[in-house]
């Protein structure tokens, strides 16, 4: 995406920003989203699973997971890494995906065409009395979804706590 497009995606859609803090050292919740094992269980929302991860961990390496919903149905995500500053940052293009990485209209997953083909999401890892604070950012989500996707994030979120114990 280039630097005008980016300006697009981030006036036609708000910031989506979610802070937690983790009971776990910065460099186990690092791992947890850095490493295809450890990824799988914990993301998607609660009753999904994702059987699916894998990651290229370098600048302009690929990214394609899938999660998989309680009725069976498949949403597959790709993207690129745009930033990497190990155990202190991770910036990535999100997309809607077939399962061989292309990207696809999220029309063709049933969700509302006023999606973008790209959104862009930025996760700092911070050092936090024992613990890890997380914040997430995420810009090009529709404003008419930008809580149910607060929601699946947190339901997310509350799986890698789980998953850090």
């Amino acid at each position: 995406m280039t630097p005008s497009q980016e300006q697009a995606v981030k006036a036609a859609a708000p910031e989506l920003v979610i802070t937690r803090v983790f009971d776990a050292p910065r460099a186990l919740v690092w791992r947890a989203w850095t490493e295809p094992e450890h990824f799988k269980k914990w993301w998607g929302p609660k009753n999904f699973s994702a059987p699916v991860a894998k990651i290229d961990l370098r600048v302009g390496g690929a990214l394609l997971w899938c999660m998989r919903g309680p009725a069976g149905q498949d949403f597959w995500t790709t993207g690129v890494y745009r930033e990497i500053v190990p155990i202190e940052r991770l910036v990535y293009t999100d997309s809607r995906a077939d399962e061989k990485g292309n990207r696809v209209p999220a029309s063709q997953l049933g969700l509302p065409g006023d999606w973008p083909a790209e959104a862009v999401v930025t996760v700092t890892f911070e050092e936090q009395g024992g613990g890890t604070k997380l914040t997430l950012r995420q810009v090009g989500i529709p404003a008419s979804h930008s809580e149910m996707v607060r929601a699946g994030w947190n339901e997310s979120f509350d799986k890698l706590a789980e998953s850090l114990r």
